[in-house]
Order: C-alpha cells, then sequence, then structure tokens
C-alpha cells in the first residue's frame, strides 16, 4: 500500500471531519487561466498566502488536489502553542541571539494572527485558551523548569511554573512531575479554521480549486510558472509551493529535505461535563516533554482528544484505537471505561532539525514546509510573510530562508529506515527518563 492509500485510509475516521460543516466546495479548474500568483495547496498556509496576497491586489489561483483542509492542516492535534518544533537553541546557532530574538517574537505574533482572523472573518472555531507543558519525570520537570528561566531571561517569555506540589491543581493525572502553563497559546477545531480561511480567503478575490492536482510544473526562465490539472492550465507569474508532504515529484530537490512522518489521534465518546472539567480544570491543551510525546485536550462538547503514537516508516500501527485508548487512560484512568468514537491520523513534514524551512526556487517560485508537526499557528504567519515577500518586503522572509536545511540520509531507499532506526534511540531514551 502507498504513502497516499495509507494516508487516504487514515482520513476517513476523524472527529473534525464528522463535526464540522462543508459548504458546496470550490470547482475544479476547467480551462486555462493567468494570474499573478499560484499558490499549490489548500492548507493553512497555501489559504493564508491567497488570503494576505487577496488583499494586497495580487490575482490568486490556488489549485488543491483534493479537497481544502483535507491533509495535516484538516486533521491535526489542534493546538497552537508558541515556539516552533525545534529548540530555540538550534536558531541561535544558526542566525544568532538578535534573529533568533525575532523568531520566537514572530511566533508569537503568530497566535495574534490567529485570534485577528478568527474575529475579523468571523470564523468560529471551538477557540479555547491556554496550554500545559508537562513532565513525565522529576529530572524533566527540573529541565522543563530551567528551560522557562532561560526563555523569560534571554527572550522575555512569561510562563506560569508548576512545581509538583501543585500539578494536581492543573491536571487529574498521576503521570506528571512539574510544567508550566501559557495563557497566550490554546486550542480549536483545526478543519473548521481551515474552512473559514479558505471562505475569507474567497470572499477576498482568490480563486480556489479543490480537485485540481498539478500533474506538471513548468518555471520558465524565472519570469513566469505553467501548472497544469488534468482539466486546465495556469499561467502565473510566481508561485507558492505549500504541499508539504503532498507535492509528489513537482519538485524533489524539497521532498528530499522534509520526512513523512505518521502521527495518530483517538477522540473519546462525550462524558460528563463535570468530569470533563475535572480532568483539566483549564480546559487547556496539554503536551508532555517526551521526544516522541502524548498530546491531548478537551473538546467543546466534553470528548478527550488523545494523541501520541507515530510511525516513522509511514506504516499504520496496528489496533490503532485500542491502543491508543490505552494511552489515554494511563494517564486518566478515571476514563477506562470511555469508549473511542473516531480515531483517524496523517502525515507532518519533518525536517532533519526541526526547524521550518521557507525560501526559493529561483527568483519567482517560493516555498514553504517543514513546520514539523508545530504548525497550527505558524502556517499562518508563514503565509502572511510570504506575501510579503512576494510584493516587495522579504525582509522577515528572509529571516527564516537563511536557516540550513539538508536531505536526510540514506537517499530515496534507505532513508526511512535510517530514520526508524534513529528514533528507536529517542524512544529508548524516553523510556529511561
Amino acid at each position: 500500500m502507498g504513502f497516499l492509500s495509507i494516508d487516504r485510509d487514515l482520513a476517513r475516521d476523524s472527529y473534525y471531519a464528522a463535526t464540522a460543516r462543508r459548504g458546496p466546495g470550490f470547482p475544479s479548474l476547467q480551462g486555462a487561466v493567468d494570474c499573478d500568483v499560484a499558490v499549490v495547496g489548500g492548507g493553512l498556509a497555501g489559504l493564508s498566502a491567497a488570503l494576505e496576497l487577496a488583499q494586497r491586489g495580487r490575482r490568486v489561483v490556488l489549485l488543491e488536489a483534493k479537497q481544502v483542509g483535507w491533509g495535516a492542516s484538516g486533521r491535526n492535534g489542534g493546538q497552537a502553542i508558541h515556539g516552533l518544533a525545534c529548540d530555540q537553541e538550534t536558531i541561535e546557532a544558526q542566525l544568532g541571539i538578535e534573529d533568533a530574538r525575532r523568531v520566537w517574537a514572530m511566533s508569537l505574533e503568530a497566535l495574534d494572527l490567529l485570534r485577528e482572523r478568527m474575529a475579523a472573518h468571523g470564523i468560529d472555531c471551538d477557540w479555547c485558551e491556554g496550554y500545559l507543558g508537562l513532565a513525565t519525570t522529576a529530572a524533566k520537570a527540573r529541565a522543563l523548569a530551567g528551560w522557562a528561566d532561560r526563555m523569560e531571561r534571554v527572550y522575555g517569555a512569561r510562563f506560569t511554573r508548576i512545581g509538583a506540589a501543585e500539578v494536581g491543581q492543573w491536571i487529574a493525572s498521576p503521570r506528571y512531575h512539574g510544567g508550566i502553563h501559557d495563557a497566550g497559546s490554546g486550542h480549536l477545531h483545526p478543519l473548521k479554521y481551515s474552512l473559514g480561511l479558505a471562505d475569507a480567503a474567497a470572499r477576498a478575490g482568490a480563486m480556489l480549486h479543490e480537485n485540481s492536482a498539478v500533474v506538471s510544473f513548468l518555471q520558465d526562465s524565472g519570469t513566469s510558472v505553467r501548472l497544469r490539472t488534468e482539466h486546465g492550465e495556469v499561467r502565473a507569474t510566481q508561485a507558492l509551493l505549500a504541499g508539504n508532504v503532498y507535492l509528489q515529484g513537482m519538485a524533489p530537490q524539497l521532498e528530499s529535505r522534509i520526512m513523512p512522518v505518521g502521527t495518530y489521534i483517538v477522540c473519546s465518546e462525550p462524558m460528563d461535563a463535570a468530569l470533563c472539567d475535572s480532568l483539566i480544570p483549564s480546559r487547556s491543551a496539554v503536551c508532555d516533554t517526551n521526544f516522541v510525546l502524548d498530546y491531548f485536550r478537551p473538546t467543546r462538547d466534553h470528548r478527550m482528544l488523545y494523541g501520541g503514537r507515530v510511525s516513522y516508516s509511514t506504516m499504520t500501527p496496528r489496533h490503532l484505537a485500542e491502543s491508543m485508548q490505552r494511552r489515554m487512560v494511563g494517564t486518566f484512568p478515571q476514563l477506562a471505561g470511555l469508549g473511542i468514537s473516531h480515531a483517524w491520523g496523517g502525515f507532518v513534514d519533518i525536517t532533519m532539525n526541526r526547524a521550518p524551512d521557507f525560501g526559493r526556487l529561483g527568483r519567482n517560485v517560493y516555498y514553504l514546509q517543514g513546520f514539523s508537526g508545530h504548525g497550527l499557528a505558524l502556517t499562518g504567519l508563514a503565509g502572511k510573510l510570504v506575501a510579503e515577500a512576494m510584493t516587495g518586503d522579504a525582509s522577515r522572509f528572509d529571516v527564516f530562508a537563511r536557516l540550513e536545511h539538508h536531505a536526510f540520509p540514506g537517499g530515496r531507499w534507505l532513508r526511512t529506515p535510517a530514520l526508524v532506526l534513529g528514533m528507536a534511540w529517542y524512544r529508548l531514551r524516553d523510556l529511561l527518563g
């Protein structure tokens, strides 16, 4: 079974798809059309760029192979969190402390932008404030406290510290030994947000086309771009590739720098509202600090949405719902009798250093990829930054574009086995504490 077939199967039992109302959708591309910017990919990065560019008066055509929000943008854990997937020290090592501070500040701007767009475009997507980062051992709790101290000292970050004696006030679980709370982060229903952003982009004048997979991509001497679909063609002055793991041969030099990693989520049956509130009284999103982490949050309709397993081989774990339910009950024994209503997953685009990968192919083709499982907020800002660059101000985009990225070792055939072996070491390290 190929990667895309696996992904299609993983999308079938999504809680998000079951609880979001799709409208009539957008038509597939028919015939030839000229525009200023062609956007490939109808996820949050592509939709954000299309909205920003249309608001700046550009003629925008967006091509989505399936439906907007179909991939990671509409299936993720729903957590919008400060920072990047990589540590700030990774950014400091490449860009220096001042640009690292700019990157951190932009990650906070991404959260503000999320709220602004929800308000400006009337997007009701179950937004809830708050994020808890929790440690599963005393040693990891000390490391998390040290990280928070450094982030406050170097970046001016503000977190509420949670000591071992206070953990029970924040979460009704025996697993955790300490943590932090960030009131500026939060969580939402990602598919509802994606659909709202698509409607906003269309109202701003962008032409969105679903079921319009790009079958050929030609860059003509850095002055124009031609993209063909099964039934149409787009001729553009500029293009944005925002397809992440779904580019499928359009840009091999980019694909070698990201790895599709499977991640999996279950959603419980509804529970009593009082029980739901007692588990996480602040109703915050939660992540632990393990390398292979668990992440979870309550939903608006009093369910527990719980994610955690990953697959570096692209193969779906056996008995997914049952194994994920055991993880959930390991964290919350109170939910031992609660059934699972939905189990799904998808693929995120991991880079070697887990830093985002933004840049250009020639002068007029831009790309956004490598959000590494931490993109719900950052994708929105990335769309704004690339729109700024395409319309004449690349200063902020180029901060990210200066980050160096490398292909995964092993080439096309061996890079997945090499990654599986490497990640086995990190899983062992988590188990050993």
